[in-house]
């Protein structure tokens, strides 16, 4: 039997996002296949950063960020930079070193391949 999918109805305005860095950084996994397939879990959810400090990340994970409102400045350790806006895609490797920063504020949805994200 083929199990059911899973709706999150209107996420995006009104998930509630957990505060992970400088005062202005927000993450929260939506969904995880964590249970249902520990060897290679899947996660997704929302990222949103508002204006203020820059927020980097070396990620230990690949991940895909779709944007969805606002705007990021996206740049890496290498140099390339980025103005991220709605309907852009971005692929992060594992290993790579990322700068978020932001005018206003932006919002994205991202699926990461790794177990579900929780607070500390």
């Amino acid at each position: 039997m083929s199990p059911p999918f899973q709706a999150f109805r209107k996420a995006q305005s009104t998930f509630s996002l957990p505060l992970i860095a400088n005062g202005n950084a927000f993450l929260g996994d939506l969904v995880s296949s964590d249970k249902s397939n520990p060897s290679s879990p899947v996660s997704g959810g929302l990222y949103r950063l508002e204006k203020g400090e820059p927020h980097t990340i070396t990620y230990s994970y690949d991940e895909v960020k779709i944007i969805l409102e606002g705007e990021f400045t996206i740049s890496d350790a290498t140099g390339q930079e980025v103005k991220a806006v709605p309907g852009d895609i971005f692929f992060i490797p594992k290993h790579s070193t990322i700068t978020f920063s932001t005018s206003n504020y932006g919002l994205a949805f991202y699926g990461a391949q790794r177990p579900f994200f929780q607070k500390k």
